[in-house]
């Protein structure tokens, strides 16, 4: 299972002025595209025991603060972002021959941003949300369906931001863009934040 590379490369005079037009040039060439999930990013946290963990997450907004998810604060990425600040993220746009990876640290989203995001969201997601002990071990499917019918009766009209549930910005301190090229000597392109904030970029061996 051997796939050659040989797409465009990415060089130094190509990049936008900051990572963030750069990747905001990037997700809408994989909108245009069809890349499916586009916006989807594998996030990696680790807990005070060091042992990683991963999971896909849909980015609900990126800003030049960072990248914003929303999720079950109580999760186990929730539990992890507050016992080990720091997150790992990919963007694997494989069809375009392209990834962006992300390291930063975690830091809350405003309360009020969250009831925003809540509220917009389809009102089986924010039953579903408002049910679901996400992480936590279950009897059944059926106990799940159980407490999204309570739910429902519950709230048959707005359905209320639960306290558990909230968002998260990773701040970036690394943003990556990687660019499939022939023969694996791919072209890696690095936005750095150096200890003074300032920006720079640095070109990585493949």
């Amino acid at each position: 299972m051997r796939r050659a590379y040989d797409d465009r490369g990415l060089r130094e005079a190509d990049l936008a002025p900051t990572w963030r037009e750069q990747f905001e040039r990037w997700l809408a060439e994989a909108v245009a595209a069809e890349v499916p999930e586009p916006n989807a990013m594998v996030l990696a946290t680790t807990g005070t025991g060091a042992r990683p963990s991963a999971r896909t997450v849909l980015l609900k907004g990126v800003d030049d603060a960072g990248f914003v998810f929303f999720t079950n604060l109580d999760s186990r990425k929730g539990r992890e972002a507050r016992d080990n600040p720091q997150a790992a993220v990919l963007f694997p746009w494989i069809a375009l021959q392209r990834q962006v990876v992300v390291e930063g640290d975690f830091a809350p989203v405003a309360p009020e941003a969250a009831d925003d995001y809540f509220a917009s969201r389809p009102r089986g997601s924010r039953l579903s949300a408002a049910a679901s002990p996400q992480s936590q071990v279950v009897a059944s499917r059926d106990e799940l369906e159980a407490r999204r019918r309570t739910v429902a009766e519950r709230w048959p009209d707005e359905v209320p931001r639960p306290e558990r549930w909230g968002g998260l910005r990773i701040v970036p301190r690394v943003v990556e863009f990687w660019q499939g090229r022939p023969d694996r000597l791919h072209d890696r392109l690095r936005f750095r934040r150096t200890g003074e904030g300032a920006w720079i970029v640095e070109r990585l061996a493949p």
